[in-house]
């Protein structure tokens, strides 16, 4: 089901020029793609972004962390 926003955005691209279409169409296929390699990664990295978050708690924890100054 396409939405009337998406409908709408496919309307307007379709009156681009051919090439600016191609473009168009080439960059959201890219962009999807990342996405779904993005959603793949963290997916996978679970344990390592627990493990990692553990790490900081205790480094906090145990006062070996320092505020930054800005």
């Amino acid at each position: 089901m396409v939405t009337n926003s998406l409908r709408t955005a496919f309307d307007e691209a379709s009156k681009l020029p051919e090439d600016e279409q191609e473009a168009f169409a080439a960059w959201i296929l890219e962009e999807l793609e990342s996405d779904r390699r993005w959603i793949e990664a963290f997916a996978n990295s679970q344990d390592t972004l627990e493990k990692l978050a553990n790490e900081a708690l205790e480094d906090f924890r145990s006062g070996r962390v320092s505020e930054l100054m800005t």
